[in-house]
């Protein structure tokens, strides 16, 4: 994983990590309880995806894409796991965001 060249990205790049973890320890439970009442969870996937990539976390959105084909799909027994594999994810974000700040 490699921080995102572009300053504009950058700047907001430990604000939007920050978020990230922040939104999925505050809905995920009560989104994969609804089980996509409202396509709430599929946009928040979605959401996921698209927000990964213009960051340039490629793992976050490569399971951003994931979770939208698995909550289509309806393999609820599939999901859980990811939610501690989204949060590896961006705390490794966040520790090469902060070593580079250290420098």
């Amino acid at each position: 994983m490699e921080l995102p060249k572009d300053p504009t990205i950058l700047e907001f790049y430990e604000e939007f990590v920050d978020q990230w973890i922040t939104d999925i320890n505050e809905q995920w439970n009560d989104l994969f309880a609804s089980k996509n009442e409202g396509n709430n969870f599929y946009r928040f996937a979605h959401t996921l995806k698209g927000s990964g990539y213009q960051f340039e976390i490629m793992p976050l959105g490569d399971m951003g894409i994931e979770l939208m084909r698995l909550i289509k799909e309806e393999q609820w027994e599939v999901i859980p796991p990811y939610k501690e594999k989204l949060m590896a994810v961006l705390i490794e974000a966040k520790e090469l965001y902060n070593k580079s700040i250290a420098k």
